[in-house]
């Protein structure tokens, strides 16, 4: 499915800005620019709440807008009769709303956007509204769109690959930018940021390994016999076991 697909039971502009939020708080992250995605992550709660407020109502705004109070305005949203037949009505009167207060007070309260913060921005927070932002959209996807939690999450993972700030995409070129990590682990981290297959000469390309042969033999082979990969070499491509992902989480904390 292609991203503004993803949505298309919201109206275009609320679709747009929530993708361009999310989006935002992915690439923020990723080029460890904690400010910015924490600020996007009050920005995506807004519209977030705008589309729950829509969905309960039966009728959505054009616009976002942001509530006077974000804590009150989503606890009233939990007041809303329950509609077993509505889908995702736990998400949209409970679930949600629950967690779109905490994205506001990562905003407003831990040294985000004004001087006088308690603390100074830093790598937890923005981990913690990456998580909130992942779940949040791979909940929406799920019901707007009517498949499973599982089906919402890989295609949630197919606008924005794992983000993680060793790992840097510029037009189409995948890099690590630890230059001292093995190709193995390279391999690793690069499959890693990919939720599907990846060609196997793309993927020799970004770590800049000189000879193919070689890369098929010594770094995909092995990583293939320790199930961390899956190398299938007839049509020339790799992808990420989930063991390969337990080890790329493993060493990246």
């Amino acid at each position: 499915m292609k991203p503004d697909e993803l949505l298309a039971a919201l109206p275009e502009s609320l679709r747009t800005d929530l993708l361009s939020c999310y989006e935002a708080i992915c690439r923020n992250y990723t080029e460890n620019r904690w400010e910015p995605a924490e600020l996007n992550g009050g920005k995506f709660a807004e519209v977030a709440y705008t589309i729950l407020r829509g969905a309960l109502d039966g009728s959505f705004p054009r616009k976002a807008s942001k509530p006077a109070n974000m804590l009150a305005a989503c606890r009233a949203l939990e007041g809303c009769p329950a509609d077993p037949n509505r889908v995702g009505d736990r998400s949209l009167r409970i679930l949600v709303p629950r967690l779109l207060p905490v994205l506001y007070e990562i905003r407003n309260n831990r040294g985000v956007g004004h001087v006088g913060g308690d603390v100074d921005p830093n790598h937890e927070d923005a981990e913690a509204v990456l998580a909130m932002a992942n779940w949040i959209m791979a909940e929406f996807v799920r019901i707007f769109h009517g498949i499973s939690l599982h089906e919402a999450q890989a295609a949630v993972e197919s606008i924005v690959s794992r983000r993680h700030p060793l790992i840097w995409s510029v037009e189409g070129v995948k890099r690590v930018l630890n230059p001292s990590l093995s190709a193995r682990d390279q391999v690793l981290l690069l499959l890693y940021a990919e939720p599907a297959w990846v060609e196997i000469e793309l993927l020799r390309h970004w770590v800049e390994y000189s000879n193919l042969s070689v890369f098929r033999t010594k770094v995909l082979g092995k990583l293939h016999s320790e199930r961390l990969i899956e190398h299938d070499n007839r049509n020339g491509r790799a992808r990420i076991s989930p063991l390969g992902i337990k080890n790329v989480e493993d060493m990246l904390h």
